[in-house]
């Protein structure tokens, strides 16, 4: 029998069974697991992952599972695998990560009701699942995947360096269970950290720039100058967020049908007018309301007007709640023929396009590289102009041909937005803009050519040989299906940033 393989097995198998007593374990001519005092002024505790000494047996993840009661395939500390050099001389090293608690935790700046916290005495970044409303911002926000969404209970969750174990004088799980103390906790000097934080980047991780990461990460010495992630040829698709396309595709159809009425009844036009209106603010009330079946807990919703200080989500939800107020009381004087709607005309079309500009900025997050351009408020733009016009004109408005020539440019743009994007990704040397490229021209193709060619069809070939009303609202169909699968689109074939995954698949699905 070999015994010193057996003895390490035992070893790892009492350190995944018994991590309790990891709070006074220490290896010869290393630190301990954790400091023996508490952070002091300008500090905070942190994560020292050593790579060197890392070797994938998980028993981090096991350990941070059992401690906090996770499904196992929500995982608050994942491990994942880099690889570089060439045979013989190939190397390849583990990664393993829970939550950075970074010094600009973008999970808190994002959040719109403020479920995160960073403590002011140990710097933890901490999450309230009583406060937390599940509408999932914080996962598309933080550049290593750290908050996770549990669809069970309905609220996210992520890593809080077990400072309830800290403070009873126990090392995390995590660091408890490892076998080669390849994790340990350390506090790190705030100001001398954001000044140089080299040391919290490594092969197959984000960089820590985007929210300046407090991990540090001692990568071996002699790994191969091309170390990357194993898993470039294992590109998923996105979840599709339905309620999110229906609420994006009719709150800007909406908007674009508001701001048409506006223009129309500026320049005189009265027949069908007040019907249009009251169609687009039904439009209107029902993609908000739609938006709700996104939550984990719908029934907490309003808390989300919380964070408008610095969360886009919130302010979306305030710019179009204010146009739809201001909606509503132009669609009735519309209807009524109140005079003086001018006024209340131009702020309800100023208002939704506020809305729109808000829904955009909260895509545009460094998490999510092919979001995060200046085309995806102009994409949604060119959506409220397609389909707006198209909108007003098959409910009544007779032949007019702003309207159309509206349509026809909204739908020019949404091409030159859609094929500069596609460039864009495919020429990238960024693995996740390239990724949503290869998603886009493989998976996806025949998704992705259908949408273009619906809008070629329904924003430029039909409204430009307009054959009555019937024809009109055929148009209008085929124009909001077609903006329906961009959505989706958008959705499906966005590849996030995050650390490297595991060679092996895993399930997604929770056990």
């Amino acid at each position: 029998m070999n015994l010193p393989l057996l003895e390490s097995s035992l070893a790892h198998t009492s350190a995944c069974m018994w991590p309790e007593t990891g709070h006074t374990r220490t290896v010869a001519g290393t630190e301990p697991l954790f400091p023996s005092r508490a952070p002091g002024a300008g500090e905070q505790y942190r994560f020292h992952f050593d790579m060197r000494a890392c070797i994938g047996c998980k028993c981090c993840v096991v350990a941070c599972n059992e401690q906090n009661g996770n499904p196992a395939a929500i995982q608050w500390r994942r491990v994942g695998e880099v690889e570089g050099g060439h045979f013989p001389l190939a190397r390849r090293y583990h990664l393993s990560m829970g939550c950075n608690h970074c010094l600009e935790p973008s999970c808190l700046i994002g959040c719109p009701v403020e479920a995160y916290t960073k403590s002011p005495e140990t710097g933890i970044v901490l999450h309230s699942a009583d406060t937390c409303i599940g509408c999932q911002y914080c996962v598309w926000n933080c550049s290593y995947g750290v908050p996770q969404y549990n669809p069970e209970r309905g609220v996210v969750g992520k890593c809080d360096l077990c400072h309830h174990r800290l403070s009873d004088g126990l090392a995390p799980a995590c660091a408890a269970a490892c076998p080669e103390t390849a994790i340990r906790i350390e506090i790190v000097n705030i100001d001398q950290w954001r000044q140089d934080y080299l040391a919290a980047d490594a092969p197959g991780l984000p960089s820590a720039h985007d929210s300046i990461s407090t991990t540090r990460i001692s990568v071996p010495g002699d790994a191969p100058p091309d170390t990357g992630r194993v898993d470039t040829q294992r590109i998923q698709p996105e979840p599709p967020h339905w309620p999110l396309v229906f609420m994006l595709v009719l709150t800007q159809l909406s908007v674009g049908a508001f701001t048409a009425l506006w223009w129309l009844d500026a320049a005189g036009a009265r027949r069908g007018l007040g019907g249009s209106a009251l169609a687009a603010f039904a439009v209107a009330a029902v993609s908000l309301s739609a938006s709700l079946l996104h939550l984990g807990r719908p029934v907490h919703a309003w808390r989300a007007l919380r964070g408008w200080r610095r969360s886009w989500l919130s302010r979306e939800i305030l710019g179009l709640s204010t146009f739809a107020g201001v909606a509503s009381l132009f669609a009735a004087m519309l209807y009524f023929q109140v005079p003086g709607r001018g006024p209340i005309g131009l702020l309800t079309a100023l208002a939704g396009a506020l809305g729109i500009f808000c829904s955009a900025r909260i895509y545009m997050v460094n998490a999510r590289p092919a979001w995060n351009s200046h085309q995806t408020a102009v994409e949604f733009y060119a959506t409220a102009l397609l389909l707006g016009p198209l909108f007003v004109h098959a409910l009544g408005i007779a032949d007019h041909r702003s309207l159309r020539y509206a349509a026809i440019a909204g739908a020019a743009a949404q091409l030159l937005v859609q094929s500069l994007r596609f460039l864009k990704l495919a020429r990238s040397e960024q693995f996740e803009l390239r990724a949503s490229a290869i998603l886009l021209s493989g998976r996806f193709q025949t998704q992705f050519l259908l949408r273009l060619g619906t809008l070629i069809a329904a924003g430029i070939v039909l409204p430009l040989v307009d054959a009555g009303r019937p024809a009109a609202i055929f148009t209008l169909l085929l124009a909001l299906a077609g903006e329906c699968l961009g959505r989706w689109l958008f959705f499906v074939s966005v590849v996030p940033k995050n650390i490297a995954a595991a060679f092996t698949a895993a399930s997604r699905r929770a056990a």
